[in-house]
């Protein structure tokens, strides 16, 4: 059986990791699984998710995998990338190799042109041309939104599955936004087949994605697009303790949810897991907006 690829983190182009040919998606993990061997190894701060990752490596689960490869784009995938790293120099863990995507965001050539030197490197690693770059299909489409009930847009910290969404959806809503494993496919446009470098093209489009946590974006603005574009009813912003970079936007936020004049609810410092009563908390929410 060929060994498979999977990948760690946002804004990694999905049409490059397609392009191998062995892309099996993101990588799986069980959100819900005690983690004592990572525990052991990382600080309380790390995304939960990495946890659960560095769990199922210690326990040489990801033995289908070839490569893994993180984005550099998400604080506690680089970590998790080095952390990885480190305890296979040390022959703790075993597994996949590890690679990382060392993308650059800032606008200006520089980042641009580091960009594309890293997708080429990449490309390189994983056996990918420019032919085969460009010949790699389209993905899966994303689950549409139902039209037919009002929508609540979901922000902020992406969530592990959609537990949220059901609580949105048994209220009597339209659930919209990405979970983890959503948000971590988002990056997956089409290539421009004109002449020219399609490698430039892909960094390009990593350059200017607004999807990652150091997107040079205005946060409030992006939110604000994201319910204009829905015609939401209602909007849930949920902020995990775990996620420090998502506190560097909750003022934005805030003040473009007031611009929006809708509904909001702003749920910060929650648990992952949603073990804390934030389902209840937003069933409370739109049942209010219904009567």
């Amino acid at each position: 059986m060929t060994a498979t690829i999977v990948h760690v983190g946002p804004e990694l182009p999905q049409r490059l990791l397609r392009a191998t040919g062995r892309h099996a998606g993101t990588i799986a993990f069980d959100a819900e699984r005690a983690t004592p061997a990572a525990d052991r190894w990382m600080e309380s701060k790390f995304a939960p998710w990495a946890k659960a990752i560095l769990e199922s490596w210690a326990h040489d689960e990801y033995g289908a995998h070839s490569h893994v490869v993180f984005s550099r784009a998400d604080d506690s995938a680089q970590r998790l990338y080095y952390y990885i790293c480190e305890l296979q120099r040390r022959g703790l863990v075993g597994g996949p190799e590890p690679v990382i995507l060392d993308i650059a965001k800032v606008p200006r050539n520089s980042s641009l042109t580091h960009t594309v030197q890293s997708l080429s490197k990449l490309a390189g690693k994983l056996e990918v041309t420019a032919e085969t770059l460009l010949a790699a299909g389209p993905g899966a489409a994303p689950c549409p939104v139902d039209t037919t009930k009002p929508a609540c847009l979901l922000a902020g910290t992406p969530p592990p599955d959609r537990r949220l969404h059901r609580a949105i959806e048994t209220a009597g809503f339209a659930a919209a936004g990405a979970t983890l494993e959503e948000s971590w496919r988002l990056l997956d446009e089409e290539i421009d087949r004109a002449p020219g470098d399609p490698f430039e093209t892909l960094a390009r489009q990593v350059h200017a994605s607004p999807h990652g946590p150091r997107a040079f974006v205005d946060s409030g603005a992006r939110l604000l697009g994201q319910i204009e574009a829905l015609d939401a009813a209602a909007a849930v912003l949920w902020q995990i303790e775990e996620d420090e970079a998502q506190a560097w936007h909750l003022p934005a936020q805030r003040a473009a949810l007031e611009q929006a004049g809708i509904p909001s609810l702003v749920l910060t410092r929650r648990d992952w897991l949603a073990r804390d009563g934030a389902a209840d908390e937003i069933a409370a929410f739109l049942s209010e907006i219904v009567s």
